[in-house]
C-alpha cells in the first residue's frame, strides 16, 4: 500500500504537469479556483498540505476526475468513465486521461441561439459526427456536416460548429492546444464556448 506522503507527491505531479499542458500560469488558474497562485505554487512545491478544500476546486477547474489524482500508478483499469460538464448549447464528455497527449472528447450539441463566433487557435482539428447534423464554419464557408462523415482542418482559419435542425453528437479529437480553446475555454468569463 502505499505510504500517504507518497500519494500526496503523485498527486502534486499530477496537477502540475494537468497544468502546464493546459498553458494556465498560476495567476489563470487561480482566477479559476479562487484559490491563490501562492496557494497553488506552495501545493505544488509540497510546502502546503493538500485537502479537499483545495484539491475539488483544482480538479474541477483542470477538468480532472478526483479519482484520477489520488489513484496509485498502473494501467490495471484501462476504462475511462467519463462524466458529462455542461456549458450553454454543448454537453462535454472527455473521453481521454488527464495526462493523455491527445485530447478525446464527445460533445453534444444544440442549436446555438446566439450568433458563433469563431475561434483560431494553434493545432489540428478531426471531429467525427455520430448522431444529426452540423454546421462548421470555416472562415467563409459554411459546411454541412451529416450522422457518419468526419471533419479535419487546421484551426488556424477561424472556425466555429453548431447543431442544425435538432440536438447532434460529435467526437472530437485534438492536442493539448486544442484543448484549452475547446475545453477550458467554457470556464473563462465572457468568453463563449461556441468555438469548435
Amino acid at each position: 500500500m502505499a505510504e500517504s506522503g507518497d500519494i500526496e507527491q503523485v498527486v502534486r505531479t499530477r496537477l502540475r504537469a494537468l497544468r502546464t499542458a493546459a498553458g494556465l500560469s498560476l495567476d489563470e488558474l487561480a482566477a479559476r479556483t479562487n484559490l491563490s497562485p501562492s496557494t497553488i505554487s506552495r501545493i505544488e512545491t509540497g510546502k502546503r498540505s493538500i485537502g479537499l478544500d483545495v484539491l475539488v476546486p483544482l480538479a474541477a477547474a483542470l477538468h480532472a476526475d478526483l479519482n484520477a489524482l489520488l489513484e496509485a500508478d498502473g494501467d490495471d483499469d484501462v476504462v475511462i468513465r467519463p462524466t458529462p460538464s455542461s456549458c450553454r448549447d454543448r454537453t462535454t464528455w472527455m473521453l481521454s486521461r488527464p495526462s493523455s497527449s491527445t485530447v478525446a472528447i464527445k460533445m453534444r450539441l444544440e442549436p446555438a441561439q446566439h450568433p458563433l463566433q469563431q475561434k483560431v487557435h494553434p493545432g489540428h482539428d478531426w471531429l467525427f459526427v455520430l448522431h444529426g447534423r452540423i454546421r462548421l464554419l470555416l472562415g467563409e464557408r459554411e459546411i454541412l456536416v451529416e450522422t457518419g462523415e468526419a471533419a479535419e482542418f487546421a484551426t488556424m482559419t477561424p472556425h466555429a460548429v453548431t447543431a442544425v435542425d435538432g440536438p447532434a453528437e460529435i467526437v472530437m479529437i485534438f492536442d493539448r492546444a486544442g484543448e484549452i480553446a475547446h475545453v477550458h475555454r467554457e470556464g473563462r468569463a465572457g468568453d463563449e464556448a461556441d468555438g469548435a
